[in-house]
């Protein structure tokens, strides 16, 4: 599975800039409230899991929102 922008995308760009100015107005990270994502996207990279000799089973591969194979 691709995790490499799953960091980029849990959490909206609004939502990152906002919790970024309270930081630096010194709010305490403990004191935020937490967001949840709402919607989740499933992104399988089949040509790096043929690499690392990993089987994707066809099931997953049906559900997933995308499937890179380049």
């Amino acid at each position: 599975m691709d995790f490499s922008s799953a960091s980029r995308h849990a959490v909206p760009t609004t939502y990152r800039r906002i919790y970024v100015g309270r930081i630096l107005k010194d709010a305490k990270a403990t004191d935020l409230p937490v967001e949840q994502a709402t919607t989740f996207k499933l992104v399988i990279n089949a040509k790096t899991a043929k690499t690392l000799g990993v089987t994707v089973p066809p099931s997953l591969l049906l559900r997933a929102d995308q499937v890179i194979e380049q």
